[in-house]
């Protein structure tokens, strides 16, 4: 569920949102989110000085009932 709200959110501030995806792996600390975006879309989710990208992180914590932590990556790595 986190990560497909997750994904609709990040899809409608990029200009590519076929391009968006989102995988959710479970780990000791909790739940990883790993956010794939097309490069020329990585400024428009990080933000500036990284305002966008907190944002972010604060719904879905909010939403969230357990820690999550959301890394943001472009589609060539």
């Amino acid at each position: 569920m986190l990560a497909e709200a997750l994904k609709h959110l990040i899809s409608t501030i990029v200009d590519f949102p076929e391009d968006v995806s989102v995988k959710s792996y479970d780990n000791s600390h909790g739940e990883l989110l790993r956010v794939r975006v097309n490069p020329e879309d990585i400024g428009r989710v990080i933000g500036r000085c990284g305002r966008t990208a907190n944002a972010l992180r604060s719904v879905i914590q909010a939403v969230s009932d357990h820690r999550v932590r959301i890394d943001i990556m472009d589609m060539r790595r």
